[in-house]
């Protein structure tokens, strides 16, 4: 099997611990299967599909594309629309996703609010291309692997119910305008695709555990 893709560390977090796997469901935002077999599946399923030209979806920069699959790991879908049922769950916080970027503002469900999860249908798997990937370790001050020879890395997994990109959150896409020494990656905001995202994140909010 030819090997299109690799999991990047980034994307380690999302994964839970194997340990946890037969003893749990995984949280919300959490994936409960083994991450090397999970790389395995997606250059599978890119290699069924005649390869890269023919599955790669466009992202929001030219180093950044998508993937889009069924859900084959049984991740539950990271957002729900806002209700007026469900509108005074909303909670607020300020967070950063890992050390050294500056925490911004949040605004999710609590999974423990929720009386049920659905599973997701579709999987987005998210790419960042590996030349990206090394110019934002190298600013991060941390190290990359000289030998890894995938052009593309799995930065981050969204399961979802659509077979399309998600509007990036309002807050993401500022986060990515600040540069990478803040932890983004120095796209400039972009007036309309911000506008847009705002009106999908107006009506849905995130789902956390």
């Amino acid at each position: 099997m030819q090997k299109f893709v690799t999991l990047d560390k980034f994307a380690h977090r999302q994964f839970v611990a194997a340990k946890e796997m037969a003893t749990r469901a995984a949280p919300v935002g959490k994936i409960a299967f083994d991450k090397q077999a999970f790389e395995d599946k997606v250059n599978e399923e890119i290699e069924r599909r005649g390869g890269l030209d023919a599955c790669l979806e466009p992202g929001y920069a030219p180093f950044c594309k998508h993937v889009f699959m069924k859900n084959f790991c049984g991740a539950r879908t990271l957002d729900l629309a806002i209700t007026e049922g469900n509108k005074h769950l909303l909670r607020t916080a300020y967070e950063a996703r890992r050390e050294g970027e500056l925490p911004v503002l949040a605004r999710f469900f609590d999974v423990a609010d929720i009386d049920e999860v659905p599973e997701a249908e579709m999987l987005d798997i998210i790419l960042y291309s590996r030349e990206q990937i090394n110019v934002e370790n190298k600013s991060m001050g941390e190290a990359g692997d000289p030998d890894e020879k995938a052009p593309w890395g799995i930065i981050s997994i969204k399961p979802q119910n659509q077979d399309k990109e998600l509007p990036m959150q309002p807050i993401t896409m500022l986060r990515n305008a600040l540069g990478k020494e803040e932890g983004g990656s120095g796209v400039p905001l972009d007036k309309e695709s911000y506008l847009k995202s705002v009106a999908y994140w107006s009506e849905h909010a995130a789902i956390k555990s």
